[in-house]
C-alpha cells in the first residue's frame, strides 16, 4: 500500500466517522480533527489488534457466519477506538458501536464508489 492510498484510507475514514457522528447513531465526534485522530486509532487497532482478536476467536467464527463474525469483529475495533479516544463516544454502548460500524462500511462504500468515479473520469 502507498502512502498516497493509506493517506486517501485514514481520510475517507475520518469523514465516514464524521458522517456518522452528525446522525443518530448514538456515535458521538466532537469535531473533526478528533474523527481525524479515530481514524488512526481504527487503522492501527485493525493492523495490531484484529489479527489477535480473529485467532481467539477462530473457534466461534466456525459457528457464525463470516458476515455476523466480521460485524462482531468492526464492533470490538469501533468500541476500543471510542475507549481509547477522548471526544469520541458510544452513547448507547453496544448498540452504537453495533450501528457505527454497519454505518461506515455503508458510507466508506459510498465514499470510495464516488472517488473511484471522480479519479477515473
Amino acid at each position: 500500500m502507498s502512502i498516497v492510498e493509506l493517506l486517501t484510507l485514514w481520510f475517507v475514514t475520518a469523514v465516514s466517522l464524521f458522517i456518522i457522528s452528525q446522525l443518530p447513531t448514538g456515535v458521538e465526534i466532537d469535531d473533526f480533527r478528533i474523527a481525524l485522530t479515530s481514524s488512526a486509532v481504527f487503522g492501527l487497532l485493525n493492523a495490531l489488534v484484529r489479527p489477535v482478536l480473529v485467532a481467539l476467536a477462530l473457534p466461534i467464527k466456525i459457528v457464525l457466519s463470516s458476515f455476523i463474525f466480521t460485524l462482531l469483529m468492526n464492533m470490538a475495533i469501533f468500541g476500543l477506538a471510542a475507549w481509547f479516544v477522548s471526544g469520541f463516544r458510544l452513547r448507547w454502548g453496544f448498540w452504537s458501536a453495533l450501528i457505527g460500524a454497519v454505518a461506515l462500511g455503508f458510507i466508506n462504500s459510498i465514499l470510495y464508489e464516488l472517488l473511484n468515479r471522480v479519479v477515473v473520469s
